[in-house]
């Protein structure tokens, strides 16, 4: 048992035979006088890498400024021609899909020349003589956020008869102006309130 220990005692793992050769090599640098080496930082030598690689071309020699800016001439010639060339394709890819999507009609107008705008909506108020204040409520999609908004405005109208009342449902037409505040007057009560 005891000469087998001291076998595997003198025998070198691989890890033990490179350990001498790398510090052999160390101490070989550390010995042998060499040129000192230029410490140059990382944005030095990247502006240095920069300038030698702009200053030569593919035959080596350096290029003059004039032929930099045939170049880039050249390049925007070029991009400029890519660029024209997508535009003309979107358009005419635009332009079939407009002809063969099936031809909308338009609803008619509500409002256009001579014919008065009408509105529905709930009396809030009917305090004044021959007066009605109503609430007219709006409920549309936002654009682009696709969320339903709903917002109202009030407008006045007039009501000869005094026939509409708080809460009641009512048609409302465009008139010319009756007053102050007054364009609009009561066609008729939809609804009667409770």
């Amino acid at each position: 048992m005891g000469m087998a220990e001291t076998e595997n005692n003198e025998t070198e793992t691989p890890d033990d035979a490179e350990a001498p050769a790398v510090d052999d090599a160390r101490e070989a640098q550390a010995a042998a006088p060499s040129e000192p080496v230029e410490v140059v930082a990382p944005k030095e030598r990247r502006r240095r890498t920069r300038a030698a690689k702009a200053a030569q071309t593919k035959t080596g020699k350096p290029r003059t400024p004039e032929e930099r800016h045939a170049d880039r001439v050249e390049e925007r010639r070029r991009k400029a021609l890519a660029r024209r060339v997508e535009r003309t394709r979107s358009r005419e890819k635009a332009r079939t899909a407009r002809a063969s999507a099936e031809v909308q009609t338009t609803p008619p107008r509500e409002h256009g020349p001579g014919r008065q705008k009408t509105r529905q909506g709930v009396v809030v108020s009917d305090k004044a003589d021959k007066t009605i204040t109503v609430r007219i409520d709006v409920t549309r999609r936002h654009r682009r956020y696709e969320k339903i908004v709903r917002t109202s405005s009030t407008l006045h109208a007039h009501d000869e008869a005094n026939d509409a009342h708080i809460g009641d449902t009512v048609i409302v037409r465009e008139s010319r102006p009756l007053s102050r505040l007054k364009r609009w007057r009561l066609v008729q009560v939809v609804e009667r309130a409770e």
